[in-house]
């Protein structure tokens, strides 16, 4: 595989919309969507109302790569080989003491190396992207009152609660009716909750037009809230971007599934129409699936395989299954990047020229968990060494899962949209070292990684 990545080379270039395209103020978003699954598990299910204040302490547990264990109430993170790095029980840390009883060296028992591990199951649930995290900080608080009230109740069935609370909130037609709190909150103050794309990105996306790139919108947003949002982030004339806008694509399955299983259908006033036997022609259609979304896209380029190029923020949605049921090149949006470029900004280092940087526009706000105390890198952790024995630093699997199934990794759309389109990216790549892919640097803890240890 070349060693080198380029837009210039892609025929079509596909966006998830939430934490993409369309950034949010996330100390507002995730107050908001915590405080929607609250009110409904105290309100609608009889929680103890001690879940509906938080501090601002309270939000270090949050930190992306957790997976919590349905059964047990525990969070988890995990190293690149599937042992236990760190745990907790509800928001309580485990001591190395406990934590090595629990789980010592072995691999945890869910997990399954590479492809055979999803991030959804009815034992688990990994925690992947900044729309899920306030529901890691709620869930891992219901397990506190529990095990207090319950004495010490050592497994759990609360989870159909919570998919009720998703369901009561986020259903497709909550936006429609007012249901919910996020919607109406949303709807009622855009501007506290959405950044507007920057200058620089709506020129990119035209400029990428206007190169003949074929352009997508691929998003698992009903289409009502897609267009509040765009139309926001955008303006009004933001459908003129996109050749073909997909919402309620309900991702993964619409890489994974077979057309037979989720067809593409039409919208009318927002609502979805009959199933379509293939899709035809560009334009706006609500569920379908990659299979028939390829075959348009060939008729459109007039090449039997053209090249797809996918940025999106979820690894769970959007980058592995483009990549594994798809082979498209894919662009993660990793929003960890950005706080260390606030702390490299604070550093006294070498200019670069800007072609090299990119450039930075817009808030720089500082994401939930760049930095949790509790659960400490996203990228790497140590191995603690009980009986004296030195700490190793070892890759995390949400590390792992970067460097394998991404082409490049970006802090952001707007790092890049100053770049010329023929601008050449070093793509992870089993040749090349494991931070080679992140754009415009790695991570500051991963500058050293002829330190980590794989195993």
């Amino acid at each position: 595989m070349a060693q080198h990545f380029s837009l210039a080379a892609c025929d079509v270039v596909g966006f998830d919309l939430d934490h993409t395209l369309c950034r949010y103020n996330l100390p507002e978003s995730a107050p908001l969507i915590y405080n929607s699954f609250a009110q409904f598990l105290v309100k609608e299910r009889g929680y103890d109302k001690e879940l509906l204040s938080v501090t601002p302490e309270d939000w270090d547990f949050c930190c992306k790569g957790l997976a919590l264990d349905l059964e047990d109430g525990n969070f988890i993170k995990l190293a690149d080989n599937g042992t236990v790095l760190r745990a907790s029980h509800g928001t309580k840390m485990m001591t190395p003491e406990a934590l090595a009883e629990a789980y010592g060296k072995e691999e945890w028992k869910h997990f399954v190396s590479d492809t055979g591990m999803t991030c959804r199951s009815g034992k688990y649930y990994f925690y992947d992207n900044y729309f899920d995290l306030p529901g890691a900080l709620l869930c891992a608080r219901v397990v506190d009152l529990l095990t207090k009230h319950n004495n010490g109740q050592k497994t759990f069935d609360f989870w159909k609660d919570i998919i009720a609370g998703i369901q009561h909130n986020y259903k497709t037609s909550a936006f429609k009716e007012n249901s919910g709190i996020y919607f109406p909150e949303i709807k009622r103050d855009p501007g506290r909750y959405l950044h507007s794309c920057p200058e620089s990105v709506k020129k990119w996306l035209r400029q990428l037009k206007n190169a003949g790139k074929i352009l997508l919108l691929i998003t698992s947003s009903h289409s009502d809230y897609c267009r509040l949002l765009c139309e926001y982030i955008l303006g009004n004339d933001f459908a003129d971007l996109f050749d073909i806008v997909i919402t309620n694509a309900l991702k993964p399955g619409f890489f994974s599934h077979l057309p037979s299983q989720r067809p593409f259908r039409t919208l009318e006033n927002d609502e979805e129409q009959e199933a379509l036997p293939s899709l035809e022609k560009p334009g706006w259609y609500s569920q379908g699936n990659v299979g028939h979304l390829y075959e348009l896209l060939k008729k459109m380029t007039g090449k039997p395989e053209p090249k797809v190029v996918y940025f999106g923020d979820s690894m769970h949605s959007d980058i592995f299954p483009a990549h594994h049921y798809s082979n498209w090149e894919t662009v993660l949006i990793l929003e960890e990047l950005k706080g260390d470029e606030v702390v490299r900004s604070q550093r006294p280092e070498e200019s670069e020229p800007l072609e090299k940087k990119g450039k930075y526009e817009g808030p720089k706000v500082k994401p939930l968990s760049t930095s949790s105390k509790k659960w400490g890198s996203f990228f790497i952790d140590s191995v603690s060494g009980l009986e004296n024995t030195e700490d190793s630093l070892v890759y995390t699997w949400s590390s792992k899962r970067i460097s394998t199934y991404s082409t490049i990794a970006i802090p952001s759309i707007e790092a890049i949209a100053e770049l010329p389109l023929d601008y050449k990216f070093t793509r992870f790549s089993s040749s090349n070292s494991k931070t080679a892919g992140y754009y415009p640097n790695p991570p500051l803890v991963l500058s050293n990684d002829e330190t980590l240890t794989t195993k």
